[in-house]
């Protein structure tokens, strides 16, 4: 694990960024494991300004996205296909056909996990897998727990989760309680992962993955096994780690 603390937010987007454009650039038929939320938003601006600037072509890569909210239409404009469609896919050259996301509004949850799974496995797995961080220390949208979650499922969103993401809705009340996630085995089989994470309120979170126990109370700590991952954090995030290549 090797842990990067950069001085701003915006020094930890560029170099998120240059990690994901250099698999690209290495690999044009690169299989991207996408996520969503406030973090990654400065390094897909990154991404789109080298794309505009003819640093790198997403023309032949394609995408999975970590998760989906159950329930929610894609053009929904707090889905995360919308989100993604925003910062990223709308912006740059990459196929419309190449990109995936759960589908939330698939009522049969085990029809929906099954097929997303299937889809990662006959792309040939994931190469590289971006990673935001939760509060509670979850990755994707697998919560803590008492076991570490396999394959693509549904999960119910736990009260942090629900109250952290309802400033993007009209009222807490309206956020959806349960999400599609790729599970904690779906993203540890990435052959790579880059982790990114910012502010000040999560210092304890990153301190508790990097150096903590592996343990489902914390998802993000099971990355301690993996063995190709970046975590790229601004100097806030990582005010309460040392930077080492643990």
């Amino acid at each position: 694990m090797e842990l990067v603390i950069t001085e701003t937010y915006e020094d930890m987007s560029r170099a998120a960024a240059d990690v994901i454009a250099a698999q690209v650039t290495e690999n044009p038929r690169s299989v991207l494991g996408l996520a969503t939320g406030s973090t990654p938003i400065g390094l897909y601006a990154q991404l789109v300004k080298d794309y505009d600037d003819g640093l790198v072509s997403f023309a032949d890569v394609t995408t999975f996205n970590l998760d989906e909210y159950r329930g929610l239409d894609p053009e929904h404009d707090q889905s995360y296909r919308y989100f993604m469609q925003k910062n990223l896919f709308d912006l740059v050259n990459v196929d419309p056909d190449r990109t995936h996301v759960p589908n939330g509004a698939e009522p049969d949850a085990q029809k929906a996990c099954t097929e997303y799974e299937q889809a990662i496995a006959l792309a040939g797995g994931v190469d590289l897998q971006l990673l935001g961080l939760g509060h509670n220390g979850h990755i994707g949208f697998n919560e803590p727990c008492d076991h570490f979650p396999v394959d693509t499922h549904v999960v119910d969103l736990t009260e942090s989760t629900i109250q952290a993401n309802s400033r993007l809705f009209d009222s807490a009340d309206d956020v959806p309680r349960q999400a599609y996630t790729m599970g904690i085995g779906t993203i540890m089989k990435a052959r790579k992962v880059l982790m990114v994470v910012s502010g000040a309120d999560k210092a304890d979170i990153v301190d508790a993955v990097v150096n903590g126990p592996v343990t489902p109370e914390v998802p993000a700590s099971v990355l301690q096994l993996h063995p190709n991952v970046t975590i790229i954090v601004d100097s806030e995030a990582g005010a309460k780690c040392k930077q080492s290549g643990k």
